[in-house]
């Protein structure tokens, strides 16, 4: 059967992209322990600074022995935390109150676990402790959480509420919050959950070095971190020394690019994550994985005075790949290329076929992918020798037919 020129033509050119793919790429390194079809490698953290952004430009390649360059699919895999959250239903029973503040009854009629209560009040501002009481009879009570404080700020710029309350799982059938408040609060209604977390593989990264400083233009405190190395960020946290109780609209951006000018360093700042930094709810806040290498924290002071940052952690999820080796080969993870996109792989859409087991692969040193180097032949003309020669000749063959012409005249 013969082919039609377009596609043989359209063969070929895919057999020469094919053999060269992974020149396309400006590093490489050998993937070692090879000992079945799938397997699991973990992402080094020297990888992220020399892959994009979204390490999209990950590949693994297998060179057989007859040189014949193949691409093995792969999963890429984050260990961060997983929370399930599931209702449990309750009802509603009496709202009273006396001298120390405003009472609230749930029943819980199954025999579930709980440790997550959110409240929601129909007041927007409000400052209150409440104490959370359980009982099975409703005759004698146990304190679960005692002197917890819960609040809610709502103004033009401010909308923060914090009004969840944490405890530890416990079951009972009667709960009971007291509200600790001069004024009568509006319970809208709440959300009673069982919580389960399922805790990641998370490292703590270095720092290198952090410059604060205060803008009195802008009332903020501006704090830069260099890390390191280029890392892939997951979670960043403040510690901070001061007592008293503060409320700071934060802000952090990453470093995306900077130029070189005649005036010095251009610096490309872009928005990482924001949030609100406050003496009472003392959790990180969290990035969308981004590999950055400096940072620039804003905190908002507004009229307050600044806060002292004690410290500065940066942390962030391990990230693996889940791979099938099936061809007998010799196998390199290849990065580096801002340019390829994003590939699609049929495992992605058959996760519950990938064994629990993995056999672990480890990596060789990073090696440079050279170029083919394509030599450059000068054109004709552009040697200096042939072109006096040729104007030589020319030279002289006009000069010829101008004597021959004036003869023949």
């Amino acid at each position: 059967m013969k082919l039609p020129i377009s596609t043989t033509c359209c063969l070929l050119l895919l057999a020469i992209y094919t053999y060269g793919q992974m020149d396309n790429y400006r590093y490489k390194r050998q993937l070692t322990g090879i000992s079945e079809e799938w397997h699991t490698l973990v992402l080094p953290d020297d990888i992220f600074g020399k892959t994009s952004q979204n390490l999209s430009d990950i590949r693994i390649f297998g060179i057989t022995k007859n040189k014949d360059t193949l691409e093995a699919p792969y999963l890429l895999q984050i260990a961060e935390d997983k929370r399930t959250m599931k209702n449990v239903p309750f009802n509603m029973l009496n709202t009273v109150n006396n001298a120390k503040g405003y009472y609230f009854t749930f029943e819980i009629p199954s025999e579930e676990t709980i440790n997550h209560i959110q409240l929601d009040f129909a007041q927007k501002n409000f400052d209150w402790t409440v104490v959370l009481e359980g009982s099975q009879n409703q005759k004698q009570w146990f304190t679960l959480v005692e002197d917890f404080r819960i609040l809610s700020i709502k103004n033009d710029e401010t909308d923060f509420q914090f009004t969840k309350l944490v405890l530890p799982s416990t079951k009972y059938r009667y709960f009971r919050l007291l509200v600790k408040s001069g004024e009568q609060p509006k319970l809208n209604g709440a959300r009673i959950e069982q919580s389960t977390l399922k805790e990641g593989m998370s490292k703590n990264f270095s720092i290198r070095e952090i410059r604060t400083q205060e803008n009195k233009r802008t009332k903020q405190t501006e704090i830069d971190v260099t890390m390191e190395m280029p890392v892939r960020l997951g979670t960043i946290s403040l510690e901070v020394s001061d007592s008293f109780d503060y409320y700071r609209p934060i802000s952090i951006q990453y470093l995306k690019d900077s130029v070189k000018t005649e005036k010095g360093w251009k610096y490309s700042y872009s928005k990482l994550t924001s949030g609100i930094l406050n003496s009472i709810q003392k959790e990180p806040l969290w990035c969308n994985h981004t590999t950055v290498k400096k940072l620039k924290i804003l905190i908002d002071n507004q009229d307050n005075q600044p806060l002292q940052i004690k410290t500065v952690k940066a942390s962030g999820f391990v990230h693996n790949l889940v791979t099938r080796l099936s061809t007998e080969a010799e196998y390199y993870i290849a990065y580096g290329n801002e340019t390829t996109s994003r590939p699609t792989y049929d495992i992605d859409r058959f996760t519950s076929n990938i064994p629990e087991n993995l056999g672990v692969l480890e990596l060789g040193p990073e090696q440079e992918i050279k170029k083919e180097e394509i030599e450059i032949v000068n054109p004709l003309f552009q040697n200096k020798i042939w072109l006096w020669s040729l104007m030589i000749v020319i030279i002289a063959l006009l000069g010829w037919f101008s004597i021959k012409m004036i003869r023949n005249g």
